[in-house]
């Protein structure tokens, strides 16, 4: 995906680089709060809680994900009035949009609405770090939407990997063990198969455009896959970093994918 650089002028690129580093800090808090299990730390209010700084200062990364993910949108709406554009306003719309399947994926958690709305949370997350760091490296605006485009329709299939992968988090409600995968036999267990199968179609997709680094990022990013897997089954409500790290081996990916 290779693109003619424009770099835009130092303050915006700075914002840029500065909201797309936040929305992956954000990314991978939101990998931690599962890992940890603080998905329902702070109940279903939303955004915000009383005394949100103090239980960020106490640690509780669902508070300081709220806090980051603010940021991000302060920052996006900043660089939409400065600098509207194409990129500027998608971004924009995927911080809402983040925002308010946020507020749903709590729900999800509650057990009060479907898991595809963790799915196309994780979408509008990884939309939002996507455009702030096009936009910091001078990604043509007029270009961008076809850069989308090309994120969702085969070969690359990447937008479907990570909407399943939120699919498996909505489903066991981070709580619930996966079991078996070698015979599904529930929801949970088919959405994580499925989850694998796009998976390996977009690995093959990645031998066919001999982007080989970006496949040696995904094949880690599946191994670590693998072993959040089982610790999700050894201890469901709390497996431990790994889904941080499963998070970040995604980002490395789309980082590779972008400048391959």
């Amino acid at each position: 995906m290779k693109f003619i650089s424009m770099i835009p002028s130092f303050p915006y690129a700075v914002l840029a680089y500065l909201d797309s580093g936040l929305a992956a800090t954000t990314i991978v808090l939101g990998g931690i709060v599962e890992g940890y299990g603080y998905g329902l730390s702070l109940g279903t209010n939303w955004p915000y809680t009383r005394n949100m700084m103090d239980v960020a200062f106490k640690g509780d990364p669902e508070a300081i994900h709220r806090i980051s993910a603010t940021l991000v949108g302060l920052i996006s709406l900043t660089l939409l009035i400065t600098d509207f554009n194409m990129i500027t306003l998608v971004g924009f719309i995927s911080i809402i949009f983040t925002a308010l399947l946020g507020m749903a994926t709590l729900y999800v958690l509650a057990g009060k609405l479907p898991s595809i709305f963790q799915g196309f949370h994780d979408i509008a997350a990884y939309t939002t770090f996507v455009s702030y760091l096009l936009l910091a490296t001078g990604f043509p605006a007029s270009s961008f939407i076809s850069f989308l485009e090309n994120a969702i329709i085969p070969p690359h299939f990447l937008y479907f990997v990570i909407f399943m992968g939120g699919v498996v988090t909505g489903t066991r409600r981070m709580r619930l063990s996966i079991g078996d995968v070698r015979r599904p036999k529930n929801k949970l267990q088919w959405a994580w198969a499925i989850h694998g199968i796009a998976a390996i179609i977009f690995f093959i997709a990645l031998i066919y455009l001999n982007m080989w680094i970006s496949l040696g990022f995904g094949l880690a990013e599946a191994a670590i896959g693998i072993l959040t897997y089982r610790a999700i089954n050894k201890n469901p409500e709390k497996p431990g970093i790994l889904i941080g790290l499963h998070q970040l081996l995604s980002l490395a990916v789309v980082v590779s994918l972008l400048f391959a």
